[in-house]
């Protein structure tokens, strides 16, 4: 049940939402005529988000009778509001979709606005319900910042208040539907999609896990031999490899937004159809990708039908997955990883953290086991699922990829960057399987000798530079840090199977 409002607008159309966007003040129409809104809130609250339970369960948590009286301060909050319900389902295909609804605020239309984009239609067959609740303007005191999200997985609802950031509803639904996957034999993957006709013309899939901000989106909607995007967030993995995905539309990063480099999403987020939130647009509204002076974590949504894509029923299981690993020292641009090692790169979870995770996670080195915050038990049970996934799939090749740089950070001039470019070709070079590899002596996965239109060696093998840089002691130096801090890191998940554990 959904709690008693001053008025309910249910389902409106995308003129009716555009024409309640227009009223908020923090809106401005760009000249491609499609609305953006600066929120307060500029990115997901980690810190304020707790699940709901009086045991524990890997994540933090409140009790029941404290979320009562959350959810009492909330519900007498919206008796008093007009709110926007907007209803429909995470997943296309009937045998693995839920009906999953957002009520929210009409002052933040722009909410209701974005989700809708995502949503695939309800199936009125589906009992299954995935309910968000957002109120942005009502604050909570004694909670992080003045908000909280509160997680129910036993009534699968999500409680979101305090902030208007749109990635919070987005994802709080998602995050549900992590834990109906699980309980399915699968795992969510916080992974792009996309498929490419191989050289005897047959489809293959590929996933492109990683954290927000690390060439997610980017590489999954970046074309190679034809490729298409399925969507770019999330992935139900199965047994046997079988791919189920989530969103018809796209929730896309825009700061350095290029029109050369990523033509499809720069032409879906410029036209009347779309939403912007916290880009920096002037007055008389010109957009700039380009100026993050107030957050670089601007977003956009889309629909997947404003641009070319594959259908997103009955998609071929997957062949390989890449794992976004966005870093600044000994990392090559690519690795192909044994099973193993792939579970463990997995649980690792390796990457410099971006604005999306707010300021508490920007430029910082993390470790976020499977790159995905929104797993909704202990950890050590997804790497599990992943093993063993992988384990029922007849083929699949699993690889590392560097998003950032070899040798140092951007401002290093000793550092080689990896440029979108640069993992194009290698992800082409994978498709046509034309990288011939060798065992790396220090970490045990395979690095690449050559890659079709690089010649850059340093990309492939860092030791390499850091020998003719006379940086050689420095290699070792950090090669011994990166083993230790590993396994220090995962013998503490005390149910990760040990095989996984050994692998590094």
């Amino acid at each position: 049940m959904i709690p008693n409002t001053k008025k309910l607008i249910p389902n409106p159309s995308f003129e009716e939402l555009r024409s309640l966007v227009a009223e908020m003040p923090q809106a401005v129409m760009t000249k491609f005529h499609n609305y953006n809104v600066s929120t307060k809130v500029t990115a997901r609250s980690a810190a304020s988000t707790f699940f709901i339970s009086d045991k524990e369960i890997g994540q933090k948590t409140i009790s029941f009778r404290e979320y009562e009286q959350i959810k009492k301060l909330q519900d007498d909050y919206i008796a008093k509001h007009e709110m926007i319900l907007i209803e429909g389902s995470i997943g296309p295909e009937v045998d693995f979709q839920v009906n999953c609804r957002l009520l929210v605020e009409k002052s933040n239309a722009n909410i209701a606005a974005m989700q809708q984009q995502l949503y695939f239609p309800p199936n009125k067959n589906q009992k299954h319900q995935l309910t968000v609740i957002d109120t942005p303007n009502l604050l909570i005191t004694g909670y992080p910042k003045n908000r909280i999200i509160t997680v129910d997985l036993a009534t699968q609802t999500t409680r979101v208040i305090g902030s208007d950031y749109f990635g919070e509803s987005k994802k709080g639904g998602l995050r549900m539907w992590n834990q109906y996957v699980y309980d399915a034999g699968g795992l969510a993957l916080h992974a792009g999609c996309k498929v490419y006709p191989d050289i005897a013309g047959h489809e293959k899939l590929i996933l492109i896990i990683g954290l927000s901000g690390t060439g997610k989106t980017t590489t999954t909607f970046r074309t190679q031999l034809n490729s298409l995007p399925v969507q770019d967030d999330f992935c139900a993995l199965l047994p046997g490899g079988v791919i189920r995905a989530t969103e018809n539309g796209c929730f896309a990063k825009t700061f350095g937004l290029d029109k050369n480099n990523e033509p499809e999403i720069y032409t879906a987020l410029t036209s009347p159809q779309s939403w912007l939130e916290n880009v920096s647009v002037s007055p008389e509204g010109t957009i700039n990708f380009h100026n993050g002076s107030r957050t670089t974590n601007g977003r956009g949504t889309f629909m997947l039908n404003q641009i070319k894509h594959r259908d997103p029923t009955n998609l071929p299981k997957v062949s390989a997955i890449i794992l976004l690993n966005r870093n600044f020292n000994i990392i090559p641009a690519v690795a192909k990883l044994k099973t193993e090692q792939a579970a463990a790169y997995f649980m690792l979870g390796e990457t410099t953290g971006t604005s999306a995770g707010g300021s508490a996670e920007s430029g910082k080195f993390l470790r976020v086991p499977g790159t995905n915050p929104f797993f909704c038990q202990r950890d050590s049970l997804q790497g599990n699922r992943f093993y063993d996934l992988l384990q029922s799939i007849d083929q699949v090749d699993v690889y590392l990829f560097n998003t950032g740089c070899v040798g140092g950070s951007d401002a290093n001039h000793h550092s080689k960057k990896v440029t979108i470019k640069d993992s194009s070709k290698i992800l082409e070079s994978i498709m046509l399987n034309t990288i011939s590899w060798k065992e790396d002596d220090q970490f045990g996965y395979f690095i690449a000798e050559n890659v079709a239109g690089m010649d850059d060696e340093y990309l492939f093998n860092p030791k390499i530079l850091y020998v003719k840089q006379r940086r050689d002691k420095e290699y070792v130096k950090i090669a011994e840090q990166i083993r230790n801090d590993r396994k220090v890191y995962i013998n503490q998940f005390e149910e990760l199977y040990s095989c996984i554990k050994r692998a590094l």
